[in-house]
């Protein structure tokens, strides 16, 4: 059988996706505008959040949240050590301090280790539904809000004084269109959310993120996305949009904010798939189902969680994990995987591992269920445009990968 070349994760460009970018750069108008609204309206309406603002990347909308939380140095924000670094470096750009926790079987943060390292220096916890599987929400949300944490609470911005409590932001970087318990869908079930919208991602806008609103009173979402959006443009009280209308050129600066707004060119991209998102997630769920069958029989194949208690994968990434190995023995099943040209991954080399985390003083012994998920896990890929042919083959791969070095 002649080598088949399969990336780990193309994006989903269609006609569709052509014409709505083109549509863009035919109407004159590229940066943030008509576009970005409109992908906000897609993504409020889908995921149920209250508001929904769109930035240009998962990482910048974290930090512009922690800011605006009034995160100051000596502050700590909780996040799991399994995770893609941005999760811990949007902490220490917002001026605080990350504390990592270890995480459990599923691959998501602890909750019980979460309570344990909890403290009156505590401003914000940071899940992240690895994979696209949501974390434990409920139970997150019912720890900030125990009598004795929120005693513990010590506001130091007018924020922080409304929230009265730790503030969750869930790093939902992997999970657009998973659901939670009763059918509510991620985005909409913690105080804020932060989708991914990268070129790797479910849906994509090249590089982009959606920071969707959930406050509790007194909060006002809609003027705070007003607020935030000025925020993500330098403060300023106009957007280029509004300037570019005659006379309307005066403005003012009314705070420190950031630039990090979306340009209509990226938002085009995300726009379309959004309009066909639920039937792109039917495929991705295809491929998942497809692997659970095929691995289902292998003794040394431990399945990635999909659908457990209520909860359901948004199926971005499928993290096969194999039982009994050392790392060294899966670096080798990557490499004979990738000699047939099916092209693999690993999710999360875990930050303690890193360089720059080390350097802090992070040591992932401290973490052993993070580096026992790590040492042992293989991302396969999976799309929409899979065809069962090439899933037939990647499997063969894996499989005879497993053999060739376990034997």
């Amino acid at each position: 059988m002649n080598n088949m070349k399969i990336p780990f994760s193309p994006p989903y460009i269609n006609e569709d996706v052509i014409n709505e970018v083109v549509d863009s750069l035919k109407s004159g108008w590229i940066t943030t505008g008509p576009k970005v609204k409109a992908l906000e309206a897609e993504i409020k309406n889908y995921s149920g959040a209250k508001e929904v603002l769109c930035v240009n990347s998962w990482t910048s909308g974290a930090i512009m949240m922690l800011r605006w939380l009034g995160i100051q140095e000596g502050d700590e924000v909780i996040v799991p050590a399994y995770t893609y670094s941005a999760t811990a470096l949007a902490v220490y750009h917002a001026g605080g301090t990350p504390v990592m926790v270890d995480t459990t079987e599923d691959f998501n943060i602890s909750v019980a280790d979460i309570g344990k390292v909890i403290s009156s220096k505590t401003k914000a916890i940071l899940p992240v539904d690895i994979a696209g599987f949501p974390c434990d929400y409920d139970e997150i949300m019912q720890l900030v809000n125990e009598p004795g944490i929120k005693s513990m609470f010590t506001p130091a911005s007018d924020v922080q004084r409304q929230l009265g409590r730790i503030l969750v932001l869930n790093d939902a970087a992997h999970s657009l269109g998973a659901t939670y318990a009763n059918g509510i869908k991620t985005g909409s079930e913690t105080d804020v959310a932060v989708f991914s919208l990268h070129a790797v991602k479910n849906v994509t806008t090249a590089e982009g993120g959606a920071i969707c609103l959930n406050l509790p009173e007194p909060f006002d979402n809609k003027a705070l996305y007003t607020r935030l959006r000025q925020m993500s443009l330098n403060c300023q009280t106009k957007d280029a949009f509004s300037k570019s209308k005659a006379g309307g050129w005066r403005y003012d600066i009314t705070g420190l904010g950031m630039k990090i707004n979306m340009a209509d060119v990226n938002a085009a991209i995300g726009l379309a798939q959004m309009r066909v998102y639920p039937e792109m997630l039917k495929e991705r769920k295809r491929v998942f189902t497809a692997y659970n069958d095929a691995f289902s029989s292998e003794s040394w194949a431990v399945m990635p969680p999909a659908v457990v208690k209520g909860k359901e994968s948004s199926y971005h990434i499928y993290a096969l994990r194999i039982k009994n190995i050392s790392e060294q023995q899966r670096d080798q099943i990557i490499d004979e995987i990738s000699k047939t040209g099916v092209a693999v991954n690993v999710h999360f080399i875990p930050m303690p591992m890193l360089t720059f985390f080390k350097e802090k003083g992070f040591n992932i012994k401290d973490y052993p269920k993070a580096y026992d998920n790590f040492k042992c896990e293989i991302s396969l890929p999976i799309y929409p445009q899979l065809t069962e042919e090439e899933l037939s083959y990647i499997v063969k791969a894996v499989k005879d990968a497993y053999k060739t070095v376990m034997r």
